[in-house]
């Protein structure tokens, strides 16, 4: 079969000749003729088949009539990430370059007038995120009632992500009769219920059993130990892989997707790395130099492992096992895509064989191990002291424990308090002269003048601060004796003569 047999319009056929495709894939085959017809669609197929041309292209025939009305857009795509909405809008000027359509493209990371602007002209296909889709209509910048087909592309990480609260919305404010496709790789139940609630006698287009993997990506399982060995296991395999052209690593983390990408660079790799922590522009300036060969390696998390078309990718690791079985289908479909072969290989430590027979599980097939099993890997490393591995010795544990601590006899030493004669003595009150003279404003030898609760403690409580004090250095030198008041240093201001009004009659 040929794209001819499709009925697809001229200008689309033009353009994909251009591209050079031929023959369609079985998705492509099943999903676009219904799709041309109207009818809502359920495309269930392994990714690197094609499903994105699958809807890009009966949506570009079907719009060639009409155009849209500002605010109103004409088709709605919805895409998990902001990688994944890039690479549709790719898609479409790719295939609608004989088409004078309006494509508009709403991602978070990215300024609200420019996104705006696009809306206000009027577009025939909004390609968008649901958080910054819902944004814009609860702002008022945004229609969805003239919406004619929605695409829901990566259904299920729709699901992951925690989507689906705004993908019913979503479906509840566009109009009733308009035609619905979905797409993914996996079908999990909750997906399927939401199918069943939102999809109108669909056509169900399945070319292959739900999360399988292609048949030319190699997969194997490499036993570790630790992060710390895991890194230098994967350095191992990077140096020694035949065929090796680039590679993506996917971790389960964002911290650990920043520690791996350190830890490559440091040993003079050249990687990138790609996680949703990262701005927009790092991420597409990143991904940009993975597909343009810049660098040979990108660390990402799962971010990276929907749906992205990054064109002859040799190797996918695995640096972490992921915890969710389809998740590993996504990853290693990065390679080994459109009939190319790609080897996947995951690290596995003591804890992950549970993910791993849940994948095995998913997949329907056992995967192949390489190398030593866990039994005959060394200790792993984070367990080796430096002392042991310079070779020296290890210095005695209850040296290691109390050093850099206080002795015991100070730690234990009491606290001197007051006799029964100190504290029976009596108070002495100063006399009348002491309590009328004048208080001295400058700073007496020794310091600041004692506060006046100072002046009447006991001799036992002021001898401690007393000897405290003769300890402390003096802050000032002897320069003679006390300034009372001013002294010699009187403002000139007070010195100038006062003129005093006289007394009127009847004051006095």
């Amino acid at each position: 079969m040929t794209f001819e047999e499709l009925g697809l319009s001229q200008k689309v056929l033009q353009a994909v000749q251009t591209s050079g495709y031929t023959t369609p894939t079985p998705i492509q085959a099943q999903a676009i003729p219904p799709a041309l017809q109207g009818r809502d669609i359920l495309g269930i197929a392994q990714t690197g088949t094609g499903k994105t041309a699958a809807f890009t292209l009966p949506m570009l025939s079907r719009l060639e009539s009409g155009r849209a009305r500002a605010r109103m857009p004409r088709t709605l795509i919805l895409e998990p990430t902001r990688e994944l909405a890039a690479q549709v809008e790719e898609s479409f000027a790719k295939y609608g370059k004989n088409h004078r359509l309006n494509v508009a493209l709403l991602i978070g990371g990215v300024a609200f007038g420019d996104q705006e602007a696009k809306i206000m002209r009027g577009a025939d296909v909004l390609i968008a995120t649901p958080g910054r889709l819902l944004d814009f209509f609860d702002r008022g910048k945004l229609l969805l009632t003239g919406i004619e087909i929605l695409v829901i592309d990566e259904a299920d990480r729709m699901l992951d992500m925690g989507f689906i609260p705004d993908i019913e919305r979503v479906c509840k404010l566009v109009p009733f009769t308009r035609q619905t496709l979905f797409f993914s790789a996996t079908m999990p139940p909750e997906i399927t219920r939401l199918t069943e609630a939102f999809l109108h006698n669909p056509i169900r287009c399945e070319v292959s059993r739900a999360a399988t993997t292609a048949i030319t990506i190699r997969q194997i399982l490499i036993a570790s130990r630790g992060h710390a060995d895991k890194r230098e296991t994967l350095r191992n395999l990077i140096r020694s892989a035949e065929n090796f052209k680039n590679a993506i690593i996917f971790c389960n983390r964002k911290r650990d997707v920043a520690i791996l990408h350190r830890s490559l660079v440091k040993h003079g790799f050249s990687a990138g790395a790609l996680h949703g922590d990262m701005d927009q522009l790092a991420r597409m300036a990143s991904l940009d130099a993975f597909k343009n060969g810049d660098v040979s390696l990108i660390v990402c998390s799962d971010v990276a492992a929907r749906g992205l078309d990054i064109p002859d990718v040799s190797h996918v690791f695995n640096f972490d096992v992921p915890t969710h079985s389809e998740d590993y289908v996504h990853r290693i479909g990065r390679t080994g895509r459109a009939g190319r072969s790609g080897v996947a290989m995951t690290l596995v430590t003591e804890g992950d064989m549970k993910y791993i027979d849940q994948i095995q599980s998913l997949i329907g097939k056992a995967i192949d191990w390489e190398g030593p099993g866990f039994d005959a890997l060394p200790p792993p490393m984070e367990t080796i002291r430096p002392q042991e591995r310079r070779g020296g010795e290890r210095p005695d544990r209850g040296q290691r424990r109390d050093r850099g601590r206080r002795p015991a006899v100070e730690r234990e030493a009491p606290i001197r308090r007051p006799e029964a004669s100190e504290r029976e003595a009596p108070i002495r009150r100063p006399a009348a002269a002491e309590r009328e003279a004048p208080v001295s404003i400058g700073r007496p030898r020794g310091g600041r003048p004692k506060p006046e609760a100072e002046r009447f403690r006991s001799p036992a409580c002021a001898a401690p601060a007393a000897e405290r004090r003769e300890r402390q250095p003096r802050r000032y030198e002897d320069e003679g004796p006390p300034v009372v008041g001013l002294g010699d240093h009187v403002p000139s201001f007070l010195l100038r003569p006062v003129a005093l009004k006289p007394a009127k009659v009847g004051e006095e």
